[in-house]
């Protein structure tokens, strides 16, 4: 058993992590594709965080993992069968993106083989959420869509902080103001925000101690909130420009505003809406289950006490 474990892990790292098949010339393995591919152009900058943060997931369950360790089931090879077919599928047509998509199949399939289903129950947002670190097409088909949104309600909310604007495509213009027309680019449109936040609602959604559905609505909830919150970044912008400092805001503000007002305002959102179903703040929830746990237990002591006297 030891030694075909070895073998299998041998063949998954030649496989994934060096055999040259992809990129433009052909020379990358599925996972150096891969990262080469978390850059600006594809909005996928935080994708190195990923391998960190499933990680970090693994370690979490850790002790859940060794209580759960059981006797393995031959239905884990169906798992390393199917992602070893699209790896075929990706090798014969040159696509990286089927190949890095088959590698969840594989590891999780083989911990299903290898300690059974309620470690591979467990493993497995872990594994496929890796799904989220692949950059594809279709979300950068989105980009313009989002630049138009984003134009149209930086547009809207200036006006309510009296900042009167006009739109000429994706470009926002003063009324009254001096500032210099400032364009809705490709950066601004929100996308990279969106990718990231996802990321991040993905996680929260997975750790947090409440029901499926409300997991559901925790991780689709980043899609409404990046767009909210990346139309508030942007309107800042137009509004620091008009009673502030034209160039601080076209420069400093706009580079540092997501990470100053974009994630705290849709983390604070977050965690506002798990506090709703969680029925308090969650660290507070907790501790009161806790004490209220231990109350119970003091009791039973007691009673236990009472009946041997």
């Amino acid at each position: 058993m030891i030694v075909s474990v070895i073998l299998s892990l041998a063949a998954i790292i030649w496989f994934f992590g060096f055999e040259p098949r992809y990129g433009s010339d052909r020379s990358q393995s599925a996972l150096v594709w891969v990262e080469s591919a978390w850059n600006g152009e594809t909005d996928y900058e935080h994708g190195i965080l990923f391998p960190f943060v499933i990680a970090g997931l693994i370690i979490y369950q850790f002790k859940n993992l060794r209580r759960s360790v059981g006797k393995g089931s031959n239905l884990g090879l169906v798992a390393v069968f199917i992602g070893a077919l699209l790896y075929i599928v990706a090798y014969r047509t040159f696509q990286p993106r089927i190949a890095v998509g088959a590698l969840p199949f594989v590891l999780w399939g083989s911990c299903y083989f290898l300690w059974g289903w309620r470690v591979a129950r467990i493993l497995a947002f872990p594994f496929f959420f890796f799904w989220l670190a692949v950059p594809l097409p279709s979300f950068q088909q989105a980009t313009m869509h989002l630049q138009l949104l984003a134009t149209s309600m930086a547009h809207h909310g200036s006006g309510l902080f009296g900042v009167d604007t006009r739109v000429v495509g994706t470009t926002i213009l003063p009324v009254d103001g001096d500032w210099k027309p400032l364009d809705i680019a490709t950066g601004c449109s929100g996308i990279r925000s969106l990718m990231a936040l996802l990321m991040i609602s993905a996680t929260w959604a997975y750790v947090a101690k409440i029901k499926m559905w409300q997991k559901v609505v925790l991780f689709t909830s980043a899609l409404p909130l990046a767009i909210i919150g990346n139309a508030l970044r942007v309107t800042s912008i137009f509004v620091i420009a008009e009673y502030g400092d034209e160039k601080w805001a076209a420069g400093t503000w706009h580079d540092w505003s997501g990470l100053l007002l974009f994630y705290p305002f849709s983390l604070a959102l977050l965690l506002i809406l798990h506090s709703l179903f969680e029925g308090g703040l969650p660290w507070k929830k907790n501790r009161k289950r806790l004490l209220r746990r231990e109350k119970v237990e003091k009791q039973e002591e007691a009673n236990v006490f009472t009946a041997g006297s």
